[in-house]
């Protein structure tokens, strides 16, 4: 069979834009097979088991006698550099609907949500605007914006997030008073948001309480 490695497609790395599919295809349905991988993914056996045995590397993926499961909850428990590329056009969407209620010299708390990211891009069209957030993905991207004032809340730093949680993130965003909230969570269903670890949970209801306009960042997928 042809190994489909070599193939250089327009748009994301196609080694990438596999990982992307597997990860989502294993998670939604809970385990598959190494078969349905190939079948969904159009590759060689080869190079599919080469693409889940990088997912399992990653910490996102397990495999257990031809069977492929979820190590994370979901992706949006997995790694956050892994999670940023999730449905770009969506976010980049919700991101540019939501900027055009931000004006000029607006406080915006962001969470620990790559949909953040794509908020601040917008953002930074209308700056001055103060950016106030506990994810270091946020931060990394605000910072690159000169007329964006960046404020971390600090706390306790969790790797797969990349973001920081805890005591004094939450004391911090309670002593804040803050025109717009902009969030996002893991899921919804009949008109409540869910996510998997209190610990987010908590931050994220803190900032709720530190603003006086909310915004939520779902797409379909959730």
């Amino acid at each position: 069979m042809v190994d489909d490695n070599n193939a250089k497609p327009a748009g994301p790395a196609p080694q990438r834009a596999r990982h992307l599919a597997i990860a989502e295809l294993v998670i939604k349905h809970g385990s598959v097979s190494m078969e349905d991988i190939v079948k969904h993914t159009g590759v060689s056996a080869m190079t599919a088991y080469r693409d889940v045995r990088a997912l399992e590397e990653a910490g996102l993926l397990q495999r257990h006698r031809g069977q492929v499961s979820a190590a994370a909850g979901g992706l949006q428990e997995a790694s956050a550099s892994f999670r940023i590329e999730q449905e770009p056009e969506s976010k980049e969407a919700m991101a540019r609907a939501v900027a055009e209620f931000i004006p000029s010299g607006s406080s915006v708390v962001l969470d620990d949500s790559t949909s953040g990211i794509y908020v601040v891009r917008e953002l930074a069209k209308s700056a001055p605007i103060t950016v106030i957030t506990n994810s270091l993905l946020v931060a990394r991207e605000a910072a690159q914006t000169q007329d964006l004032h960046l404020f971390l809340t600090g706390g306790s730093y969790e790797g797969w997030a990349d973001a920081v949680l805890g005591p004094t993130a939450i004391s911090t965003l309670t002593s804040l008073d803050i025109d717009f909230c902009v969030l996002s969570a893991s899921g919804i269903s009949d008109g409540r948001c869910f996510h998997p670890y209190e610990a987010v949970v908590a931050v994220k209801q803190a900032m709720l309480r530190s603003a006086r306009t909310k915004m939520l960042l779902l797409d379909h997928t959730k």
